[in-house]
């Protein structure tokens, strides 16, 4: 008896329901909260990433004419093209993939898990835990 009121079982019952319910609310709140403002950064990143790489794709593609066409005069065999087609393909496959393993290293470092939900659900089980605990 706790100052001379004590609470049903039903009471109790419908009391814990209720506080779970804020507290599964408020933590899908922060998570989605969360998740809104990366997501609203990748949704003004990705077009202009798009026009980027097609207006890249476009230049590099003259670009390696232009190489082609430079080192093929170079050569003034037969096999001149041939030989600048495998240059250049030489360079940017090097070139290309040095490139590719930046972007994945960074890439890798980038996390998109909601990391203060994640926080906050951990700081949770740790105060449930020794709730139930000092309860027993």
């Amino acid at each position: 008896m706790t100052n001379g009121y004590t609470k049903s079982l039903p009471e109790v019952v419908n009391d814990l329901k209720a506080e779970f319910k804020d507290f599964v609310a408020t933590r899908l709140a922060m998570l989605r909260s969360e998740m809104s403002a990366k997501l609203s950064a990748l949704k003004e990143a990705v077009p202009a990433l798009i026009a980027g790489f097609a207006l890249l794709w476009i230049g590099g593609l003259l670009f390696t004419g232009f190489l082609v066409t430079v080192i093929a005069m170079a050569f003034s065999t037969a096999w001149g093209w041939a030989w600048a087609f495998l240059i250049v393909a030489a360079a940017y496959l090097l070139l290309g993939g040095m490139l590719a393993a930046a972007g994945l290293g960074k890439l890798k470092k980038t996390k998109l898990v909601p990391e203060r939900t994640l926080r906050v659900l951990k700081q949770d089980e740790v105060w449930l835990r020794t709730e139930a605990r000092t309860q027993i």
